[in-house]
């Protein structure tokens, strides 16, 4: 699966989120940013910063794979990124 959209970075870093039980209040004070960005990044915001959104995918036990272009975990439980994309898209229409 090719992360190809902003809007889907978002969903995957909102489902990951939830998965983790972690409100957006917690999740941004664990990467030291607002809640308001943790919720433009989460609904697409094209403009985020680079740096923190690496640091909102490692809070998240997400990597990056430059070589795939898809967002995995780090450890052994397994995030479906192909329907957390579909998921997010489906809610939209």
């Amino acid at each position: 699966m090719k992360i190809r959209t902003p809007a889907d970075l978002g969903a995957v870093i909102r489902d990951r989120r939830q998965q983790l039980k972690l409100d957006q209040a917690g999740f941004a004070e664990k990467i030291g940013v607002s809640r308001k960005w943790v919720i433009e990044i989460e609904r697409g915001h094209p403009r985020a910063e680079l740096g923190l959104v690496l640091r909102a995918l490692d809070a998240l036990d997400l990597v990056l794979d430059a070589g795939t272009g898809t967002a995995r975990p780090r450890k052994a439980s397994a995030v479906d990124i192909d329907a957390i994309v579909a998921k997010a898209k489906k809610g939209k229409t």
